[in-house]
């Protein structure tokens, strides 16, 4: 529930007083009062959050009417005193026009914002160079790419151009200068290779398409949702953004320094899929819940925006995923190598002269040309009583398992290791 102050020249409070109550405001008060220039009607007013659009578009028939809405939601209690824990419980949604005025109040200073994506970057670097993990989750809480990525899809389901392009402007300057940082330390300090954070975060997954959509639709339903109809912080919902940014775009920077660019190439792919899916996603969200192209207070929306700007993010991002499973198994290594792994299992189990104990496989940083080469590290116990030599057993495995990997189409160079392991 919201409260609203309305300022009205004296004469015209009963007015307001009849507006507020077709759209069933609460604890409504009006008193005289003077302001620098006349004397006024001030009316206090509570209103659910749905409601705030339609009572500002009435409110605005009146002539010289001055409005201040409070963003904090408040508990307005009324009699009977028994049916309170009712009247608390009936939190609805924010309305169109404050999503779309908290998105336009986020854009602030080009100067902090920018120096916060170079922090990102510094942090992301800190965390992909050393190997240090938990430094990537600290740059996903300062990296500010949820904010424009919001106000991107405000602006297309508003309709308005201006933000939209405002919004778009700001978005790519971060993830520029986040990748800029990122390259520039790695040429500082002499990075040479890819560290193996590096290459597990570039590495794509057959459904690394699902977490840009739910990242969009978990950040927009956390602008809409009021802030008390929620457990789920905002600043979570961003981090679920920035974790979709912040670490391709250090991957493209780090690796274009030390000339990877089949690495670089997969962090541009999962950028670029992740800006589409969350755009597509956070959109979708906000035209749901009522943000359109003409609302109260709002009549520069643009219908042809939406649909326009939608088609967009949904043919591109058809066209990154044809492009991904077109090339497989260059963009689908991460899901790739876990089906792999199934494989081995089953190639031990058929040939039966073992026990499988462990099966490590994966895409190896090794960039040899023309070649996808998948490392299967296999360790594996002799059948309790057999008496054939650990040497045969490693080559009947070694064939077994590098020809069902061969025949199932996985399109690699699978190169085997077996390490036959004895009792005591």
């Amino acid at each position: 529930m919201r409260q609203l102050i309305i300022q009205v020249p004296q004469g015209q409070g009963e007015s307001v007083l009849q507006i507020a109550k077709s759209c069933d405001a609460v604890n409504v008060s009006m008193a005289e009062a003077q302001n620098a220039e006349q004397a006024i009607d001030l009316t206090i007013a509570h209103v659910s959050n749905r409601k705030v659009e339609d009572l500002l578009a009435k409110l605005e028939q009146l002539s010289d009417v001055h409005i201040t809405l409070l963003p904090m939601g408040v508990i307005a209690l009324r009699p009977p005193a028994s049916e309170a824990p009712q009247q608390v419980k009936n939190v609805t949604s924010r309305s169109p026009i404050e999503i779309f005025l908290s998105g336009l109040q986020s854009v602030g200073s080009w100067r902090s914002f920018l120096a916060y994506a170079a922090v990102a970057g510094v942090i992301v670097w800190i965390g992909l160079y050393p190997n240090t993990s938990y430094l990537l989750v600290a740059a996903m809480l300062i990296a500010p790419f949820a904010g424009p990525a919001m106000n991107t899809a405000i602006a297309t389901a508003r309709g308005d151009l201006q933000l939209l392009g405002r919004s778009v402007s700001r978005y790519f300057s971060a993830l520029l200068v986040t990748i800029a940082i990122t390259f520039l330390l790695s040429l500082l300090l002499q990075q040479q290779s890819a560290t193996s954070l590096m290459l597990d975060s570039s590495q794509v997954s057959a459904v690394a398409v699902l977490l840009p959509l739910a990242a969009g639709a978990a950040g927009a339903l956390n602008l809409v949702q009021s802030e008390r109809s929620s457990l789920v912080s905002g600043a979570a919902a961003g981090m679920l953004v920035a974790a979709s940014l912040a670490l391709p775009a250090g991957i493209i920077g780090m690796a274009s320094a030390i000339g990877r660019w089949d690495m670089a190439v997969s962090g541009l792919f999962l950028l670029f899929l992740q800006l589409f899916g969350i755009h597509l996603s956070a959109s979708s969200i906000f035209r749901l819940y009522g943000l359109t192209t003409q609302g109260s207070r709002y009549s520069r929306g643009k219908k042809q925006v939406f649909p326009t700007a939608l088609g967009v993010s949904a043919l591109s991002l058809a066209a990154l995923l044809t492009w991904q499973f077109s090339n497989s198994p260059r963009l689908e290594r991460s899901s790739r190598a876990q089906r792999a792994n199934a494989e081995v299992q089953k190639a031990v189990e058929q040939v039966g002269l073992a026990r499988l104990v462990e099966a490590n496989v994966r895409f190896t940083r090794a960039d040899i040309a023309d070649q996808s080469t998948l490392l299967a590290q296999v360790y594996v116990q002799r059948q309790a009583g057999s008496s054939v030599p650990s040497q045969q057993i490693r080559d009947r495995l070694t064939q077994a398992i590098q020809t069902r990997l061969l025949n199932q189409g996985f399109n690699v160079t699978p190169l085997v290791d077996v390490t036959v392991l004895d009792t005591p």
